[in-house]
């Protein structure tokens, strides 16, 4: 699908809101981001969600008659292609109805909900580093884990919309409770509340229970031992998983975003070291790991590309 016209891009995450107005080839015009709310109602977070949209539609100075469509990517899980979503990382939604509500609020267009994953994967591979692939996982490692496939060229939707969610892959039989009702799930111990928490554990900054991810990756800058074993974990845990994709679907190319992948070496190090330890078949061999090259943009510009590039990364009407 090609159009003239604008999308309103939502993204909706453990740790913030974000929403933009993208133009036709998928750069964002207007974008804003806030924290999640926490601590409240269904209708209260709708409410933030309709308001951050408001807003950027007048940052960009378009009217809802200018729209070619609204992309959403959220948290799961969700009743796909339905867009009734229960986002495991937001309590406040549980069988939510977000596709319906918007398409309420946005009459007449498109409205198309995915996991904010996918969105993730969608954008990178058709604007950023995975352009080009014909087969691809996308990953997000920041609240929770998860990822969206690519295979020949086209997003892969699976029975229920959920194929690529990687992060419940499991890595570790006897390892940490997942939230989702496992253990040792990839996402268990490399999220980022996870690999912090892990830290802790450890003897990291004693008595500031409030200490996150992003201070644990400084401290690890700084060459602070239980902040690079945490690190190393979470890489080796990435890494395996991985691993295991790219046997099961012939990867070319892998591309990790979201707010932990902003550590750099101290993730893609041991990832890189143990990808390489068992991903041994030739094929498997040659997966290339990269940074998602859209940063915190990637799930906007997937969430638009459901819109203005249905036909590879939309299947659901």
């Amino acid at each position: 699908m090609t159009t003239d016209r604008f999308v309103l891009a939502i993204d909706i995450g453990g740790t913030k809101l974000a929403a933009a107005v993208a133009g036709p080839g998928g750069g964002l015009l207007a974008r804003e981001t806030v924290p999640t709310p926490r601590a409240v109602d269904a209708g209260q977070l709708w409410r933030g969600v309709e308001a951050l949209a408001a807003r950027v539609l007048g940052a960009a100075g378009v009217g809802a008659a200018e729209l070619a469509g609204v992309g959403v990517g959220c948290g799961g899980p969700m009743d796909w292609p339905a867009g009734v979503v229960s986002p495991l990382n937001i309590p406040a939604w549980r069988s939510f109805p977000l596709r319906a509500r918007l398409r309420d609020r946005y009459p007449g267009v498109p409205v198309r909900v995915h996991n904010d994953a996918i969105c993730v994967t969608a954008g990178e591979h058709w604007r950023g580093a995975g352009r080009g692939a014909g087969c691809m996982l996308g990953m997000v490692v920041s609240t929770g884990v998860g990822g969206g496939l690519i295979l020949d060229g086209r997003l892969v939707e699976g029975r229920s919309g959920n194929a690529g969610h990687i992060g419940h892959v499991v890595v570790e039989p006897d390892g940490p409770a997942c939230t989702c009702g496992a253990r040792g799930c990839v996402e268990a111990i490399a999220r980022g509340p996870a690999v912090a928490a892990w830290a802790r554990r450890q003897g990291w900054r004693p008595g500031q229970p409030d200490a996150t991810a992003r201070d644990l990756a400084a401290d690890g800058a700084r060459g602070d031992p239980v902040a690079l074993a945490a690190f190393g974990r979470a890489g080796r845990a990435l890494g395996i998983a991985i691993a295991s994709a790219t046997s099961l679907c012939d990867l070319e190319v892998v591309c990790v975003g979201g707010g932990l992948s902003q550590a750099g070496p101290l993730l893609f190090g041991p990832l890189e070291e143990s990808l390489r330890a068992h991903a041994r078949l030739e094929f498997a061999r040659d997966v290339k790991v990269v940074p998602a090259a859209l940063g915190q943009d990637a799930g906007l510009v997937g969430a638009a590309a459901l819109v203005l590039a249905a036909g590879r990364y939309w299947a659901g009407d």
